[in-house]
């Protein structure tokens, strides 16, 4: 059983090491010192274990379900076959033999299929972000954040040169807008579009499931800053492929191509591009391949980051085999065949809402603080939703969760602070096009046998001080460490 498996690898992986390193270089020993604070708190992040399709999933990247129906494989090894003669390795950076053909080729079908002028592809994700933030602004920029912009935001922070960096509250236009009349009366520069301000935000929060209110931010900074010396930077990592026509993204759904600068996009998530399992079968190799990032920009920028981004410089360009597997990524937006599963995501997530609302002990977990769904308000209103539903709990609460899912054969994720903020753990559920109306509905009724639980221990009405899947869990690691 996959619990067994997780919970083993969780056993041995929350063992103190240090004491046992007395006679190892201390340079070790001090490492192992640091990975122990996080041991005795059962903090520890480990190598999960690769489940199978008989656990249900409710935490993978995807979700448009194309790497488990293999669809993403069968059409990739068919570009290959178009391509036999292909270069392996691109065999240097950009600038200079990394440079190809296909490369540009499938950049430039990516930006007109996004309604920008250029796209580059770079080694994941997260560096992109990195680029970005570290190649754009300049010496006596500034850069403003949502409050909870993802990490690679904050380590392109460090890296800028840009003069200022602040943030404002999350979603929350009047916010900006404070913070944008601060920064004017800072440094006359900005009013006179001398020096320029880059506003970095999520369409699709990661951790919280909720959209940015991008057409307010549009107008606040339009309003502030006429001379356009104020710009934007969208994080759509988790809106490629969900939301939009054909799964463009936000930006492209509210007709804001033209007004935003910058543009991330990543294609291992509801892409499945890129990822180890499809190489692996080509190259007879386990290594796992980054998180491909593509930064859609117009070609300003896009030089900008060629000659100040030191991750994109000094970096070697993406091989045929990776941006082949991109290619075909997208091509199942391109021609509309990922429009089935797009739309199989918000009945299932429109499901999880009605039947985890109408079940009996819902309101008396909610009135006691027990469990929340902040994106629950109004939800029946709402056009589309994001595939990502944040189940809040109390802190703690998130690991017995865990556990109570787990052995319930349901794979879902707590997060906790520093991913989160402190006091604000969660489960953090992944809707999937591969999710039948069962699965969904046992998720619901599962996490209410255990919210009905909870609530009799806190109400004195159970001898017990731990639910029964957290002490079956807990009992599980310590035969284990026997």
């Amino acid at each position: 059983m996959y619990a067994d498996l997780m919970l083993q690898e969780w056993a041995k992986e929350n063992v103190l090491r240090a004491p046992s390193m007395k006679n190892e270089p201390a340079f070790y020993r001090n490492l192992e010192r640091a990975l122990d604070v996080r041991r005795q708190e059962n903090s520890m992040i480990g190598f999960k274990p690769r489940w199978d399709d008989t656990v249900l999933d409710f935490t993978t990247c995807d979700v448009l379900s194309l790497n488990r129906t293999g669809q993403i494989r069968e059409a990739f090894l068919e570009e290959l076959a178009r391509y036999p003669d292909f270069h392996l390795g691109a065999a240097g950076s950009r600038s200079q033999y990394g440079n190809y053909d296909y490369l540009n080729e499938v950049e430039q079908e990516i930006a007109d299929f996004h309604g920008a002028e250029s796209a580059y592809i770079t080694a994941t994700g997260f560096l992109a972000n990195v680029a970005a933030l570290s190649g754009v602004p300049q010496p006596g920029d500034a850069i403003v954040y949502d409050e909870l912009v993802h990490a690679s935001c904050h380590e392109g922070f460090h890296l800028s040169l840009a003069e200022h960096k602040l943030f404002f509250r999350h979603n929350d236009p009047d916010a900006l807008r404070e913070v944008l009349i601060k920064l004017k009366k800072m440094q006359p520069a900005f009013q006179d579009a001398t020096r320029s301000i880059l506003l970095c935000v999520e369409s699709i929060y990661g951790m919280d499931g909720d959209e940015c209110p991008l057409q307010e931010l549009v107008d606040v900074l339009k309003q502030e800053f006429p001379l356009g010396n104020a710009q934007i930077l969208v994080d759509e990592a988790h809106s490629l492929g969900i939301i939009g026509e054909r799964g463009k993204g936000l930006v492209s759904m509210l007709g804001l191509e033209k007004e935003i600068a910058i543009r991330v996009h990543v294609a291992t998530k509801a892409l499945a591009s890129a990822g180890g399992k499809i190489l692996a079968h080509l190259l007879h190799s386990m290594t796992y391949l980054p998180v491909l990032g593509i930064i859609l920009c117009n070609n300003t920028v896009r030089y900008m980051l060629f000659n100040h981004a030191r991750s994109i410089i000094f970096s070697g360009a993406p091989s045929f085999a990776v941006v082949a597997s991109i290619r075909v990524g997208y091509k199942f937006l391109m021609n509309g065949e990922s429009q089935e599963a797009q739309a199989q995501i918000q009945r299932n997530v429109r499901h999880f809402f009605e039947t985890i609302t109408s079940n009996a002990i819902w309101d008396e977990a909610v009135d006691s603080g027990l469990l929340s769904i902040p994106i629950l308000e109004d939800w029946e209103e709402r056009d589309f939703h994001s595939h990502i539903v944040p189940l809040r709990t109390r802190t703690k609460h998130e690991q017995y969760l865990f556990f109570h899912l787990l052995l319930n054969n349901i794979n879902a994720y707590p997060m906790a602070f520093p991913v989160v903020p402190k006091g604000q753990p969660r489960m953090r559920l992944v809707f999937h096009a591969h999710n039948t109306f069962a699965q969904v509905e046992k998720l619901a009724s599962t996490i209410c046998d255990w919210a009905r639980e909870m609530l009799e221990i806190e109400n004195g009405d159970s001898e017990k001080m731990l639910p029964s899947t957290t002490r079956q869990a807990y009992a599980k690691v310590a035969g284990f460490r026997a």
